[in-house]
């Protein structure tokens, strides 16, 4: 196996850097280009990134509307829907924390770890178990009727702009803080991991609120202006090669067991 030993400096990181701008705004993607489209057996959602743009501002406002500061801690919980990213970002985007969560997690689970992180306030999605926390309660849909936000929040690369709790498989779950710099050092694996081009087609087999779907599935694709494909809730892996036929995927991710399988 050739082992290649890359000396080159670093490209240096920004002082100033929010997240969400980076993922939004750094590409050249027109609005009429798709972002996002979530696939089922039956049916197809698509999201264009003018779209996503103006959801994702407007939920900003729509959390500074409710009174949150930069810095508070929202905790998501919310299923495999466009509602995940476009709250995530929105969040980024208004200088907050969001704390993505599986939907799987039930009350006594999900409260564990609200207990742990004291949120200023939960975003819930229909149908997913909720924290028993004094936290206030947001909705997806009321946070995007605001005005859409202008200025995106200015905060520094070092920055905490998202956090994720680990399964807690070796021991409790763990709450693990990404710095709004973690978008550009993902920029490095784009030529030496996977090629990613604008013009991709990025089919990602797994949940929103894991970091694997988060980053190569979502994160990276808008970056680069390239289309992220999800699956819908439900959807089962069996249908994965025709649905990566059908919408002509250029990139399949998943863990290895999807491949197994």
């Amino acid at each position: 196996m050739l082992a290649v030993d890359d000396q080159r400096p670093c490209p240096k990181v920004p002082a100033r850097l929010n997240l969400a701008r980076h993922v939004l705004f750094s590409n050249s993607a027109p609005d009429d280009a798709i972002a996002l489209t979530v696939l089922g057996l039956d049916t197809t959602e698509v999201w264009r990134f003018g779209e996503l743009r103006h959801s994702v501002l407007a939920t900003a406002a729509g959390f500074v509307k409710s009174g949150l500061s930069a810095g508070d801690r929202i905790l998501m919980r919310i299923g495999n829907s466009p509602d995940f990213p476009v709250v995530f970002l929105g969040a980024i985007a208004a200088g907050l924390i969001p704390v993505p969560t599986s939907a799987a997690l039930g009350p006594s689970e999900i409260t564990r770890i609200a207990d742990m992180l004291s949120p200023d306030a939960i975003v819930a999605g229909p149908d997913i178990p909720l924290p028993d926390h004094r936290a206030p309660l947001l909705y997806p849909d009321q946070l995007a009727k605001a005005k859409p936000l202008t200025d995106l929040a200015d905060t520094l690369s070092d920055d905490p702009a998202y956090i994720v709790f680990t399964s807690g498989t070796s021991g409790g779950p763990m709450g693990v803080v990404h710095a709004h710099r973690a978008i550009w050092a993902r920029g490095m694996m784009f030529n030496g991991w996977y090629d990613l081009r604008s013009d991709d087609r990025m089919l990602h087999a797994g949940a929103f609120n894991w970091t694997f779907t988060l980053g190569t599935g979502l994160m990276d694709p808008w970056t680069k202006g390239a289309s992220a494909l999800v699956l819908a809730p439900g959807t089962p892996i069996d249908a994965l090669p025709q649905l990566a036929r059908e919408h002509e995927a250029t990139i399949i991710a998943g863990a290895p067991g999807v491949f197994r399988h």
